[in-house]
C-alpha cells in the first residue's frame, strides 16, 4: 500500500499495523484517551498537536518500526515446520468461544493464568508463536513477551484464518460479527 505524505490514522495503520504502538513508545501518542486519534484524522492534525511533530520523522519513526515487527512475524508455513520440529509454545490470544471453536492444534487460551505460570517458570528461551484471527494484534501480544524478558517470541502472520488458507484448510473459517 502506498501512502499519501498526509495519510489519515486509518490508512496508516492499515499500511503498518504496529504504527500506534510506534507512535505511543516513540511520542506518547494513540495510548489512552487523552492522546488518542480518531480514525478519519489526517497524521498531519495527530502531528500538529502534539508540539507540531514533523510529519517526515513521525513516518520515518513508523517505517523503522514496521521494519522490526516484520522480523518478528512468521508465516503459517514457517511455523507449521517450527512446530513439526516441536519445542514451541503456540499461544491463542482471541477469546475462549473462538478457541473453542477452531484453533491450532496443541496451542494453549492465552489467560491471564497462563501468563502468570509462563512468568515464573517458562524459560525465557522458550519459542512462543502467538495468533490471533487475522494477525491484526498478534505484534502487540509478542511486545507484551518480549518486553519481560523471551527472546524467542513470534506472531503469526495473517493469524489463524491465514493458517487455515496455507497449512491446514480442514480448518474453518470464520468471521467476528
Amino acid at each position: 500500500m502506498t501512502l499519501s505524505s498526509d495519510p489519515t490514522m486509518q490508512e496508516l495503520l492499515a499500511a503498518y499495523p504496529g504504527a500506534q504502538r510506534a507512535l505511543f513508545r516513540n511520542y506518547h501518542i494513540g495510548g489512552c484517551t487523552s492522546c488518542g486519534f480518531r480514525p478519519e484524522e489526517k497524521l498531519s492534525e495527530v502531528c500538529a498537536r502534539n508540539e507540531g511533530l514533523p510529519i517526515g520523522e513521525v513516518l520515518d519513526k513508523v517505517r523503522e518500526s514496521h521494519a522490526q515487527d516484520e522480523k518478528v512475524l512468521i508465516s503459517p508455513v514457517e511455523a507449521a515446520k517450527a512446530q513439526g520440529v516441536g519445542g514451541i509454545r503456540f499461544l491463542d490470544i482471541r477469546t475462549r468461544e473462538e478457541h473453542e471453536a477452531v484453533r491450532i492444534a496443541g496451542s494453549e487460551l492465552f489467560s491471564q493464568d497462563l501468563i502468570r505460570q509462563m512468568m515464573e517458570t517458562c524459560p525465557k528461551d522458550t519459542q512462543i508463536i502467538v495468533y490471533d484471527h487475522t494477525g491484526s494484534r498478534g505484534l502487540d501480544a509478542a511486545a507484551y513477551f518480549s518486553g519481560h524478558g523471551f527472546e524467542n517470541v513470534r506472531a503469526l502472520r495473517g493469524g489463524i484464518d491465514r493458517w487455515s488458507q496455507e497449512v491446514d484448510p480442514a480448518l474453518p473459517r470464520y468471521s467476528v460479527e
